[in-house]
């Protein structure tokens, strides 16, 4: 406004149709004011519509974002309450199959003590048979010895079955008093 004035002062006044003294100015103002509504509507009508759709799908994105963090949060919580569920569950089957283990450990240990115990048995027995066997053979050889010795003593024949009871008795009875 200042330039305006001090153009007018130059010695004639302010010609707005002079384009050479500050006319020009005045008509571009005039021109751009004029200008300005249908500017604003047609350029920055679309443009302020456009910033504000952006702004719009800025802001769903955020929301969407968040709400995505809530349920990875969410989720990751679930994944893992069923990893502490699984760990749970897996400790409890490794100790089922841990006592699982001990109880077929007893088992095969106690068939195994009582496959021995019944091995000696059986040894036993068998040493017990061939003892008696041994002892009846020692004790026949005992009889036969006795009866030879006696036949040479006696110098005669001393073969019969009686004589042969008669000292098996005897052997027997000497046996079972040691």
């Amino acid at each position: 406004m200042f330039f305006l004035l001090s153009m007018s002062s130059d010695g004639g006044g302010f010609n707005p149709l002079d384009f050479s003294s500050g006319g020009g100015l005045v008509w571009t103002w005039v021109i751009f004011l004029g200008a300005l509504p249908f500017l604003w509507k047609i350029v920055m009508g679309p443009v302020t519509a456009a910033l504000e759709e952006r702004d719009d799908h800025v802001t769903h994105a955020i929301g969407a974002a968040q709400t995505a963090q809530a349920e990875a949060e969410k989720a990751r919580a679930d994944v893992e309450v069923a990893l502490g569920e699984a760990q749970a569950e897996a400790a409890k089957l490794l100790q089922e199959a841990r006592k699982r283990a001990e109880a077929r450990e007893h088992e095969i240990v106690d068939a195994a003590k009582q496959e021995a115990s019944a091995m000696v048995e059986a040894a036993r027995n068998a040493i017990r048979t061939e003892q008696d066997k041994a002892i009846s053979a020692i004790r026949n050889e005992v009889v036969e010895l006795s009866m030879n010795a006696a036949s040479k003593v006696l110098e005669r024949n001393v073969d019969s079955e009686d004589d042969r009871r008669f000292v098996a008795e005897l052997v027997a009875g000497q046996a079972s008093k040691n």
